[in-house]
């Protein structure tokens, strides 16, 4: 445990490096330019690349020792910043308030590359606690990790704002290649107890999308529930697409800044909670509860336009969101081999994390042209508005109910499956072997 917990406060560090600097180029890029189509371009570059990275990194990790991987992330988010740092010096700043200029753009995905080759390490960490915890114990160690991913969140939030405004984007690359360093070195001082690179021969230097589905294909219901989780990231991105425009019909800008860095702390409580109690002997059936509470929430915490109502579902919802990611991450440690671990953990990510492009260029279209129209002109004024409201926040908080709903269904009919049995079944008895090999 006391090496999980240097490689958990050492991988802390760079995550909160790499979230810093993909907030704050992201602000920056908005002062500069104040064009909300640049930021767009941005969160597309983003998530797509993430989404299609995945792949390629899973199957780094298992090429080399997890050490030797995380420290290829620090050494390759380290080359990055420093070249946009010498690009940023090198460019006369008038450049960078011009939203076509490709010399902004070089910058841009320098910076966001480098915060993208973090991901090596938030994969190498999944099968990290694989190598360095007890199978008893992994739920919450997850939960830890969890919670670590939820505090590099919310100070990255805050401080990121902070550096642009106080310092520059100068002295946020300077301090960004001092942290990476710095991780990089603490990285370097750690024994990692690994005995070897658990691989199957002739299989470690490709990325292998073929193996790695036939990995899952033959621990039955895997590959259902890591569609299941990208169907709940498609849903979930509605949220975190239209919930500030939401959010700021019910309050002040300044308002809801706060009362969002306070929500965040549900990602750290939720963490905390799982590394305290654990999952239970039943982590799919907990990851499943916890979908159905989540859209629960979903559909009641916009029926009124109350800023205490939404302040409770959101925080509620964010506690559960490590809960969730916690049990995918258990499940996949204990049916998953150690070898392919790295590449299973990738696939995830990518497929995923899909979701979220596609959600944020198909969800603005429909609440303008659908749900904002009918609840203000349309056919729901007559219907719904004289109990639930109407006009653009309510046509906003319509598709929230509905989103809520179809979640709802969904995770519904997908306990009741055959995958769902399939999948419950195969973990309990992989369980029930490690007790009797124990």
């Amino acid at each position: 445990m006391k090496t999980f917990y240097a490689v958990l406060v050492n991988s802390l560090t760079a995550s909160l490096t790499n979230n810093s600097v993909w907030f704050a180029v992201t602000f920056w890029v908005y002062l500069e330019t104040k064009s909300v189509v640049a930021t767009s371009v941005m969160a597309g570059i983003y998530s797509g690349t993430v989404a299609l990275s995945g792949f390629f990194l899973g199957s780094l990790v298992d090429r080399y020792k997890k050490k030797r991987a995380m420290l290829l992330s620090s050494i390759a988010s380290l080359g990055l910043y420093a070249l946009a740092l010498t690009s940023y010096i090198m460019t006369p700043q008038s450049t960078f308030t011009n939203p076509s200029s490709p010399i902004l753009w070089v910058f841009v995905v320098m910076s966001l590359m480098g915060a993208i080759a973090g991901n090596i390490r938030s994969i190498a960490l999944s099968t990290l606690v694989t190598v360095l915890i007890s199978e008893e114990g992994r739920d919450k160690a997850n939960g830890l990790v969890g919670t670590a991913n939820g505090v590099s969140f919310l100070v990255a939030s805050i401080f990121s704002g902070l550096i642009i405004g106080f310092l520059g984007v100068f002295w946020m690359l300077v301090l960004a290649i001092g942290l990476t360093l710095l991780a990089a070195i603490h990285l370097v001082s750690l024994t990692i107890p690994e005995s070897g690179i658990a691989h199957v021969e002739g299989q470690t230097k490709h990325i292998d999308i073929p193996g790695t589905i036939r990995v899952l294909q033959d621990s039955q219901g895997l590959f259902a529930l890591i569609f299941f989780n990208m169907f709940n990231n498609f849903l979930g991105g509605v949220f975190m697409s239209l919930m500030d425009a939401y959010g700021l019909s019910l309050v002040s800008v300044q308002t809801w800044g706060i009362l969002w860095g306070v929500l965040s702390l549900g990602f750290i409580m939720g963490g905390l909670a799982v590394a305290r109690v654990g999952l239970g002997s039943r982590p799919l059936r907990t990851l499943f509860i916890s979908n159905i509470v989540m859209w629960t929430l979903c559909v009641f915490f916009t029926i009124q336009a109350s800023i205490v109502l939404l302040a409770i579902g959101m925080f509620t919802y964010l506690c559960l969101i490590p809960v969730v990611e916690a049990a995918e991450q258990t499940i996949l440690q204990k049916l998953v081999p150690p070898e392919r671990q790295g590449r299973v953990f990738g696939f995830a990510q990518s497929v995923e994390e899909a979701a979220s492009p596609i959600t944020a260029f198909m969800i603005g279209p429909i609440a303008q042209y659908i749900f904002i129209p009918f609840m203000t002109t349309g056919a729901g004024v007559d219907l719904i508005g004289g109990w639930f409201g109407t006009g653009k926040d309510r046509g906003l908080a319509l598709l929230f109910t509905v989103t809520g709903l179809i979640g709802l269904l969904i995770t519904i009919l997908a306990m009741r499956s055959r995958a769902y049995r399939l999948l419950s079944e195969n973990y309990q008895n992989q369980a029930a072997e490690s007790v009797v090999e124990g």
